[in-house]
């Protein structure tokens, strides 16, 4: 069982940035794909990164350029650098970790960060 846990959201104004982290324990973080989603109130979540377990990584179109997807192995630990942010960012965050173990596929959340674009 692997245990997610995101931190680093808050408030910031346009322009702005925040840092996500999403520290993994239980498992071998190594093994699996991390990403990180957003989900707006009363919508469905969404894909917003993706960084492999071989580091390669993955952007939806509107936040390439801006947010940039890291992780440390060493600290079994996955980022979400956002930059130039916009009220449309403001949402809640979660780190989510996916690897396909023999014929299952394994997934696990975390439980979100929010994070608040706003004058």
């Amino acid at each position: 069982q692997v245990q997610l846990v995101e931190s680093g959201g808050g408030l910031v104004q346009p322009g702005g940035s925040l840092s996500l982290s999403c520290a993994a324990s239980g498992g071998i973080f190594s093994l699996y794909d991390m990403s990180w989603y957003r989900q707006d109130p009363g919508e469905q979540r969404e894909l917003v990164a993706t960084i492999t377990s071989g580091g390669s990584t993955n952007y939806r179109g509107s936040e390439k350029g801006r947010f940039t997807i890291s992780r440390d192995h060493a600290k079994n630990t996955v980022y979400l650098q956002m930059n130039n942010l916009k009220p449309a960012d403001t949402a809640v965050y979660y780190c989510h970790a996916y690897r396909i173990a023999g014929d299952a596929e394994v997934a696990y959340w975390g439980e979100g960060t929010l994070g608040t674009v706003s004058s």
